[in-house]
């Protein structure tokens, strides 16, 4: 009794609401209905071009109704401007027109046509006698589809009305909507003293008061459906391919600042185009755009490329003279934090753990051998970390040189590098500390890599020493292509293990160079080529994710190509190569994948199927949130050196020698 008593004080003592709120507003929430609140003031009608819509901001209004119309058209350009220009509302009514009506419109229209056609032709005016000519056949065409039901006939009115908050507004607006509807050929004209008529007829409430109607057949009536695909791309870049969708040209760029990362994937099954499109890719954007990239070509199919684009070849195989050395350390340009300034590092501690990483997997072997634990780990990465210790390396830029006599300070130009370890050097460490070992817990761990690590040591002529040694060859800065063929090694376990050990050498030699100020790095895309091997080996996966991460900080762009895509689905550590790329192209796909494609990219069952039954060179692209179903098409020179199809390219071959056979 006591609260309800102090309640009712309290509501006595309360301020009125006219106390809180403005006049205005009090008199708005004094309205009794929803009508009354969302509802304008009132329609000024006594204008005959336009409508005053009376609020408490006044608006005005002027409807418009199409017109004239092309004589052909393109889906979705008819009506793409009036839908997307700014303030305004676009109504069309549809009725289909019965059979038997068309039949006899349609018969009366070829009549009429081809006695104007005779009066052309009694006057000697060829030229409208031809025109004339050529309507009466496609009217009799379209009579013969409608009557086959193939085709159909309807009316259809398109009513727009467009708002402003100024007359002068709506005038400038009115001008500027009739000059972009032009382009199409599509004419507008304002209902002129009708204007109530038609702002009623384009409101939702199905009723069209001014009828003024077009003809059109099933195939153009599709063209007026508001219906749009996101157009992938972006303002500057290469041509790509074309959107099939709209037709339009989709220019891509790699390296635009829209790009949430820079890499890419591309999945397709054998023979979808997958190393055309590729190829397409890097010589347009080396000549277009001067970007730089680095292939790890496991399948042989880059070479050329390299050759057009004057870049360089590099093949590893056994019996090539090419030696990479995995124990090379290059120095590496960062921001200082404090300064803002660049200065050079040398990170000797993730070079020792990449290092250590590359050994294990050679030392697991093809099968993957679980004689490989912590331990054995653990004598590598010391191992390692000896040899630079032993060769003076420490995080000391200056320390990857030799001692001079005079003072360069911070300029290393002009200075002589120190030999690398080697893997040579490093197995010989292990026989040292192997005598030396009084540990029986380490005795299998250092027989088991003297016994397994020899094939890899060139001194006992082992079949994979092309790694042990000072490397012979260089990556040249500001080549357009570099090219390196793994295909002549083994492919179970040589090749994978060599995309690995080429992965890390690549980062320390082309990724790390490029500065973390973009407006100073150059613009590279390192390919990793089938990179379905990689997956079996723990290392290697680890390894490329980590690029896939860091890949952005230096300007890189990440680009995998695989034809299993079920390999990476079936391994849930290799997903961040997925989620770190931004870019994904699907080319045609086997049916056996294309489950696991939906559901890691949730692609809808259209799309799925698409990718089903695309032919060659056609795929879907997804750039962030926006996809497009794209045709890839090379010119007739590009075919030259993308060609990847062995017939084709022994036909070309023959092709000449034919020729001159015959003269």
């Amino acid at each position: 009794m006591f609260k309800k008593k102090q309640r009712k004080e309290e509501l006595q003592n309360q301020k009125p609401l006219s106390d809180y709120t403005k006049p205005d507003e009090y008199e708005i929430l004094k309205k009794k209905t929803i009508k009354e609140l969302i509802a304008p003031s009132g329609i000024d009608a006594s204008n005959i071009d336009h409508l005053e819509i009376i609020s408490n901001v006044t608006r005005y209004a002027r409807s418009f109704f199409v017109s004239t119309l092309p004589r052909m058209c393109t889906f979705p350009e008819l009506f793409r401007d009036m839908y997307l220009f700014g303030d305004i509302n676009t109504s069309i009514y549809i009725n289909p027109i019965p059979e038997s009506r068309s039949q006899n419109e349609l018969n009366r229209v070829i009549n009429e046509i081809e006695t104007e056609r005779i009066v052309a032709a009694d006057r000697g005016n060829i030229n409208r006698e031809s025109d004339l000519g050529q309507k009466r056949a496609e009217a009799e065409q379209l009579r013969d589809e409608i009557a086959a039901g193939y085709n159909k006939l309807y009316e259809a009115s398109v009513i727009s009305t467009l708002f402003a908050y100024s007359l002068e507004d709506l005038d400038r607006y009115t001008k500027l909507l009739s000059t972009e509807m032009s382009k199409s050929l599509v004419g507008i004209k304002s209902t002129w003293a009708m204007q109530e008529e038609a702002f009623k007829s384009n409101l939702p409430l199905m009723d069209d008061k001014i009828k003024k109607t077009h003809t059109f057949d099933r195939r153009s009536m599709g063209t007026v459906f508001p219906f749009t695909t996101s157009e992938v791309g972006h303002p500057s870049g290469i041509p790509l391919g074309i959107n099939k969708q709209t037709g339009v040209p989709i220019l891509f760029d790699n390296f635009h600042s829209s790009l949430t990362n820079y890499n890419m994937v591309i999945f397709a099954k054998s023979g979808a185009g997958k190393s055309v499109t590729m190829k397409t890719l890097i010589s347009r954007s080396a000549v277009l755009m001067g970007v730089q990239s680095l292939a790890l070509d496991a399948e042989g199919e880059y070479s050329i490329v390299a050759e057009s684009l004057g870049g360089i070849n590099v093949v590893i195989s056994p019996t090539s003279k090419t030696v990479i050395n995995i124990f090379d350390i290059e120095t590496e340009i960062v921001k200082d934090e404090i300064t803002g300034r660049d200065r050079l590092v040398l990170n000797v501690e993730n070079k020792v753990e990449d290092v250590t990483q590359a050994l294990l997997t050679m030392a697991k072997g093809s099968t993957r051998s679980d004689e490989v634990n912590e331990l054995t780990k653990q004598i590598i990465a010391e191992s390692v970390a000896e040899e630079y210790a032993a060769h003076g390396i420490n995080n000391d830029p200056n320390s990857l040189f030799e001692a001079s006599k005079e003072n360069y300070g911070s300029n290393l130009l002009g200075r002589k590098k120190k030999d690398m370890p080697t893997i040579g050097s490093w197995y010989r460490r292990i026989q040292k500390k192997a005598e030396d070992n009084n540990n029986p817990d380490y005795n299998f761990h250092y027989s088991y890599l003297l016994k397994v690590m020899k094939q890899y040591i060139r001194e006992y002529d082992g079949q994979m020493a092309y790694f042990d040694g000072q490397s012979t060859f260089d990556l040249l800065e500001g080549t357009l292509f570099i090219n390196l063929d793994i295909s002549q090694l083994e492919e179970k376990f040589a090749r994978p293990l060599a995309q690995q050990i080429l992965l890390e050498w690549i980062w320390e030699k082309y990724v790390k160079k490029n500065s973390e100020d973009r407006t100073k790095a150059a613009k590279k895309r390192v390919l990793v080529d089938e990179a379905w091997m990689l997956l079996p080996f723990p290392e290697a996966v680890e390894f490329l994710n980590t690029m896939a991460r860091r890949a952005r900080k230096r300007n890189v762009s990440l680009a995998i190509i695989s034809q299993r895509f079920q390999d990476f689905y079936e391994k849930p550590e290799v997903q961040a190569v997925l989620t770190s790329s931004d870019t994904k192209l699907f080319l045609a796909q086997d049916k056996s994948e294309i489950q696991y494609l939906k559901e890691v990219f949730k692609l809808s069952e259209g799309e799925a199927n698409f990718l089903i039954t695309c032919l060659k060179g056609e795929g879907l692209l997804k750039v962030g949130a926006d996809s497009a179903i794209i045709q890839i098409q090379p010119t007739a020179k590009e075919f030259e050196f993308v060609e990847t199809n062995l017939n084709k390219l022994m036909k070309k071959e023959r092709g000449p020698r034919e020729i001159r056979g015959r003269r």
